[in-house]
């Protein structure tokens, strides 16, 4: 009886398990027809997107660079290129005998090769040798997964002696160079053997072998070339070689936006300032097994941008800087000076149409100039009394001054300090001969009126409120002492102190306190003579879209004028100021006489001021020096340009021969009479 029930419940449980196994094949089955049947284009779509993997490579070269008068300032040409892309299971075996074949017929720079790349080479050729030298306890321990493979090639590597490496041929090293390029980088992408000076028979070989060359290739790739040779180079700025892919210090940032670290960028000036427009778009090709590829989409050139420059005006003042700043150097108590900048802008859009510097440098024996553009954003200087206008603007602000208001100037005494002067004693002015005549007392007087003071011999001067702060403010709205904005990459604020010592405000309304560069002078004559507002500079005009041709394609952006603040005064203080500037250049005793020609009724203002630096380089601030700068603008009623000429350390006051060197002065006439030689 027992023994048939428990028959029974073995039968049970066998019907049992042949129900949920059925179920399960029953699932299985049903499972199937919807993959295969009901849904198979969406799986099969699916299993494609899974497998299916692009690579993009930067073939299209960048979009070209043009003046405000559409003359091409960078452009490209077609260079040579000779690539090597990895076969399908080629081996590293086959890929050395690849190498020496291809090495007996194209040059090769070696001077990148490495030890480290020599043994790569060594301990694949002599794969056999560098394997005894492995001991057995060192593959235990790869067997064991102790170490990896990783480990155990560099394992293999290290075991090659420095002897053996010096032994090796100069066809060796040439195919341990070549070998390494043709495994630097992604397995199935192309790999850059040579981008530059490729001979028509080195790019004939592989061209015409290219069926026998198992994956080397030849391509027309690009570089960038200059119509115009130096003239502006700098500042349009350098993009990375095929070779070089991102600098290391952007790397992070290019990576975010989408790069590849071989990816060609623009890595100074314009051409970084403005990768976004000028990049190319990529070949993109489909990965086919493995390592071939198959182009799906073709790549573009990057789009074309315009910039506000006028070339040939830039080229004549190149020219001019560089005459002048050779001849300066001939002169007497020259010994300290050897660059001047100029930059011109258009006041009323911000946009700068010139902008150059020159530095004097001795080659076999003789001073020559050499470009020292870039410094304009990055070289500040004592600007001295072109600060004036905004220093006359506080005290008007303020109450100090009321226009027409008349001082003697004369030498001002504060306690325990020397006498304080104007270059010489002006007598009884008033606030437009105190710009003409470039007064300091006048100034003097205001500021210590601003302070909350009253100027008398020999008086103790305190600072009564924030006196400081309203100067300071006033110049940070012209431009003076905060970054302009300009769209380079790169740029300087000058030197700024916190010491509110009340003497230094007196050099600091004066111009001899903090230090600007031009592109902020420019900036702030500019703000003067458009009435009031501060423009960001700007050197882009136009981009326009890409095009197959070598015509422009339809513009997709026009740089807009930027707003970045207006002059908080009234406008009758700022009317009187621009007459005072104006006098500066058209009055009889005017100290701007002569700097730009009468016939453009010019307004200006000159500035000298002492200047010290590190003449021997041993970090002691040693010797001083006279610096000059000019800032102008013309005509006065409706401007239509604006210029700023800087020479640092252009005299040695109380030199041996008492010469004073006019180079600012002969500068700033030949660059203004070339502007309206050329915009009459």
């Amino acid at each position: 009886m027992e023994k048939k029930k428990y028959k029974d419940n073995s039968k049970k449980r066998i019907n049992i398990y042949l129900i949920i196994v059925c179920m399960l094949f029953l699932s299985l089955f049903v499972r199937l027809i919807d993959v295969i049947m009901v849904n198979g284009k969406k799986y099969t779509k699916m299993l494609g997107q899974l497998t299916y993997k692009t690579v993009e490579v930067q073939n299209a070269p960048r979009g070209r660079i043009y003046d405000r008068n559409y003359n091409i300032l960078v452009d490209n040409k077609a260079v040579k290129s000779i690539y090597y892309q990895k076969k399908g299971n080629i081996t590293d075996k086959e890929e050395i005998e690849l190498a020496y074949k291809v090495a007996n017929n194209i040059e090769l720079d070696l001077n990148k090769l490495t030890d480290d790349m020599k043994r790569d080479f060594y301990a694949v050729k002599y794969e056999e040798e560098c394997e005894k030298r492995i001991t057995d306890e060192e593959k235990k321990m790869l067997e064991e997964r102790k170490i990896t493979s990783k480990d155990y090639i560099k394992l293999k590597k290290n075991k090659i002696k420095d002897e053996e490496l010096k032994g090796l041929s100069v066809i060796d090293n040439k195919v341990a160079y070549l070998y390494y390029l043709m495994n630097n980088g992604y397995t199935y992408a192309d790999k850059l053997i040579k981008g530059d000076n490729v001979s028509e028979e080195e790019y004939a070989y592989i061209t015409e072998n290219i069926d026998d060359l198992g994956g080397f290739k030849t391509k027309l790739d690009w570089e960038r070339v200059y119509p115009y040779g130096d003239s502006f180079k700098s500042i349009l700025g350098t993009v990375s070689s095929s070779s070089q892919g991102i600098p290391s210090e952007d790397a992070k940032e290019y990576l975010k936006l989408g790069y590849a670290l071989d990816d060609r960028v623009g890595i100074s000036y314009i051409e970084k300032q403005y990768e976004k427009y000028l990049k190319s778009t990529k070949d993109k090709y489909e990965v086919v097994n493995r390592h071939e590829l198959e182009l799906v989409e073709q790549g573009k050139r990057g789009n074309d941008i315009v910039l506000t420059i006028d070339i040939n005006l830039q080229r004549e003042i190149e020219q001019i800087l560089s005459e002048e700043v050779v001849k300066a150097k001939s002169e007497a108590n020259t010994k300290y000076y050897d660059h001047s900048f100029v930059m011109i802008q258009d006041p009323n859009t911000g946009e700068v149409l010139a902008m150059s510097g020159k530095k004097a440098e001795k080659i076999n024996g003789e001073w020559v100039a050499v470009d020292y553009t870039p410094a304009i954003l990055t070289s500040p200087m004592t600007p001295g009394s072109v600060v004036k206008a905004a220093s006359m603007l506080v005290g008007y602000n303020t109450g100090a001054i009321k226009i027409g208001d008349y001082m003697m100037d004369e030498c001002i005494k504060i306690s325990s300090t020397p006498k304080k002067c104007s270059w010489r004693n002006l007598g009884y002015i008033n606030d437009i001969d105190a710009l003409a005549l470039s007064s300091n007392v006048y100034q003097f007087k205001t500021a210590i009126k601003v302070a909350g003071s009253n100027y008398q011999y020999n008086m103790p001067f305190r600072i009564n409120n924030n006196a400081f702060e309203l100067y300071r403010n006033m110049y940070h709205s012209f431009g003076l002492g905060v970054k302009t904005g300009i769209d380079l990459p790169i740029e300087s604020l000058g030197y700024s102190s916190d010491d509110e010592t009340p003497g230094l405000l007196l050099d600091f309304v004066m111009g001899q306190f903090e230090t600007y560069t031009p592109v902020q002078l420019s900036q702030y004559v500019s703000t003067i003579a458009n009435g009031g507002t501060r423009l960001q500079p700007h050197l882009l005009k136009e981009v326009h879209e890409a095009t197959e041709s070598e015509k422009l394609g339809k513009i997709i952006k026009v740089a807009d004028i930027k707003k970045l603040n207006t002059i908080a005064t009234e406008e009758k203080y700022f009317k009187r100021v621009k007459e005072g500037l104006h006098a500066v250049m058209m009055a009889s005793n005017g100290l701007g006489k002569g700097f730009m020609d009468r016939s453009v009724d010019p307004s200006g203002k000159t500035g000298t001021s002492q200047s010290f630096f590190d003449s021997d380089n041993d970090g002691v601030i040693d010797t001083e020096t006279i610096s000059n700068a000019f800032i102008g603008y013309a005509p006065t009623e409706n401007p239509k340009m604006s210029m700023v000429v800087t020479s640092p350390d252009a005299s040695i006051p109380n030199g041996e021969s008492g010469f004073t060197s006019l180079v600012n002065y002969h500068i700033s006439k030949r660059v203004s009479a070339k502007y309206f030689e050329l915009y009459p």
